[in-house]
């Protein structure tokens, strides 16, 4: 159950699809060098599987526990962030500023990645504080940004993100938690926060809290919805801590899985009410929560792919290690079974998947690098309206493949999978939970349709199949030189998948207005489409230049023949689902909604 990150694939992806050369031209990014950035993954990747991932399963075995209003974490936890934050690494692509290491998202990336595959119910408390600091970032006043930013960067503190509500769970429009405000600036919060991630445990100092809530006179509605800071501890005008605040943990639930991440009630105003400071404008809160939820959101697709890779390596060490019947080509005994097609394929899909999973989120990452630090306003919005698209595809269609990926891995394991022992079962139940929070794979999707395709009429992601397309065009060249026949496989299906994905977007704009309900039954089908077309892309491209580093004798031979026959297989396998995904989301609707509530 040891994990080792695949450090070699992680600079490959970023060095020759993410572009890492010309990331770190950008202004405020020129320290991530070739170099340095190796150097920070390695370092990252040694904590990760020393400290971490020996975590993962005891923890999830004796998780944390919550008692009299207190969550005391799992064993080794608290020593573990300690650790983690000593070292910087809650402060990777933070600012300077405020004591960050201000590298680019694109180095972040992987050290988020390695991270949860080591164990997502750690990591949890750093995913959520990267939210928090986006949103004070970006929306907080100059004395919150003194008070909260500094502490957060630096590990000292950690945040939350308080949304849900009993009787509000997705639809925000009917959160009840109320603020009222006093004659001294602040506001007194009244209300319930139910499953929030790490809303109270005992690895920092204080926990400062971003909660939803209505002030008295706030329209109906998400209009009406505006945020505040809410310290565990007040903070004094020197920055000391002061008196406890009236935000309180009633419990933490008992989950099928991430275990040892403690999930908490937070009861607010029980005995006069939490004192918190508006961020921002009131009624804008929705707009401000987003920041955080986006950067939450890529965040999870990143949980997904570091768990797929855990489950992936877990599963090829036991099937190296399990000898079991003979090789069907004959053998004097029992081989081990990667010798049998069956599992080899489970394995190559488990590998496929992820890889393409991985290299279209960190292509994201670069993107949004593009966005926020280019000189060219014109090139800032191109880039950020690309990786605008590509979030919820990251988010949805990461998680999904993490579902798929990690039941391959119990699969491989046989039957000791279904045992909780071999650590296989806990990467599935894990996994679970990452096409829910965050936002469902039904709102990725729909968001996918609505904010991402319907509104701008297809612009940007005709813009992306334009991108695949000049790819298809290289791999016909290279299908008709000697040797060829892997990369003119490649062109075929992926030709076929640009043309489904493109046959989906122009079904999506023709039938929104006229029949919504038809457009909104494919949405999912419809991100899945998206994620196996452009993780295909990035497989096609990584295939490229892998045989031009062969051509060239250029580094590992070995590593460049297995990135080819690896999308390969994805073409093949995976790839090769267009059409039908097409099919389904076209024509499918009627089929969804055949029945009437009284036949089910």
């Amino acid at each position: 159950m040891s994990y080792q990150a695949p450090l070699k694939d992680m600079l490959f992806v970023m060095n020759e699809l993410a572009g890492l050369s010309t990331i770190n031209q950008l202004p405020g990014c020129e320290d991530a060098t070739a170099d340095t950035v190796e150097a920070v993954l390695e370092e990252n990747a040694k904590f990760c599987g020393n400290v971490v991932a020996p975590l993962n399963y005891p923890s999830d075995v004796k998780p944390s526990f919550w008692h009299d209003g207190q969550v005391t974490t799992a064993a080794g936890f608290k020593e573990a962030f300690k650790s983690f934050a000593e070292a910087g690494w809650q402060g990777v692509q933070h600012p300077v500023d405020f004591g960050g290491q201000g590298l680019p998202k694109l180095v972040a990336t992987p050290c988020i990645e390695m991270l949860n595959a080591a164990s997502i119910s750690f990591a949890l408390v750093a995913l959520l504080s990267d939210g928090a600091i986006e949103a004070l970032l970006t929306a907080g006043s100059d004395a919150q940004k003194t008070t909260y930013l500094e502490k957060l960067v630096s590990g000292k503190w950690t945040g939350t993100m308080n949304l849900t509500e009993p009787q509000a769970g997705s639809d925000l429009a009917a959160v009840r938690t109320r603020a009222v405000p006093q004659d001294d600036g602040t506001y007194k919060i009244f209300g319930t926060k139910i499953l929030i991630t790490y809303g109270e445990h005992d690895m920092a100092e204080n926990i400062v809290h971003l909660v939803l809530a209505r002030t008295p006179d706030a329209p109906p509605g998400v209009k009406g919805i505006s945020l505040f800071v809410v310290p565990k501890f007040l903070v004094n005008a020197d920055g000391t801590l002061g008196a406890r605040n009236d935000a309180h943990c009633v419990s933490i639930e008992h989950k099928l899985g991430i275990k040892a991440s403690p999930t908490a009630v937070l009861q607010f105003g029980d005995h006069g009410g939490a004192i918190g400071t508006l961020v921002g404008e009131e009624n804008r809160g929705l707009e401000y929560m987003f920041i955080m939820m986006n950067a939450a959101r890529f965040g999870v697709g990143m949980q997904g792919i570091g768990l797929a890779e855990r489950a992936y390596q877990q599963a090829v060490a036991f099937a190296k290690d399990r000898v079991q019947s003979r090789d069907l080509a004959g053998s004097a005994g029992p081989v081990a079974i990667i010798h049998h097609p069956d599992v080899r394929r489970m394995l190559m899909s488990m590998r496929a998947q992820t890889e393409a999973a991985r290299a279209l989120a960190y292509v994201g990452a670069g993107l949004s690098d593009l966005a926020h630090h280019h000189p060219d306003a014109a090139t800032r919005a191109t880039n950020l309206a690309v990786y605008e698209y590509l979030v919820p595809i990251i988010k949805g269609w990461s998680t999904e493949m993490a579902q798929d990926v990690t039941r391959d891995g119990v699969q491989v394991h046989g039957g000791m999978g279904f045992i909780e022992e071999t650590g296989a079962a806990q990467h599935y139940r894990d996994a679970k939970i990452l096409t829910i929070y965050e936002g469902t794979t039904a709102i990725q999707a729909n968001d996918l349709v609505g904010r991402k395709t319907v509104r701008d009429g297809g612009t940007v992601a005709k813009a992306i199949i334009a991108q695949v397309r000049a790819t298809e065009a290289e791999l016909l060249q290279a299908g008709d030189q000697a040797g060829g026949e892997h990369f003119a496989a490649i062109a075929a299906q992926l030709a076929l998948g640009s043309a489904a994905l493109e046959a989906v977007v122009d079904f999506i704009n023709a039938n929104v207005k006229t029949d919504v309900k038809a457009v909104f039954a494919g949405s999912v089908p419809y991100l899945r489409l998206a994620g196996i077309v452009l993780g295909g892309w990035q497989m096609a491209r990584a295939a490229l230049i892998a045989q031009r580093k062969l051509d060239a004798g250029e580094g590992d031979a070995g590593f460049y023949q297995a990135k080819i026959g690896t999308a390969r297989f994805f073409a093949d396998h995976v790839l090769s689902q267009a059409g039908s995904l097409r099919s389904a989301i076209v024509g499918g609707s009627a089929g969804v909604m055949a029945l009437n509530e009284a036949q089910f």
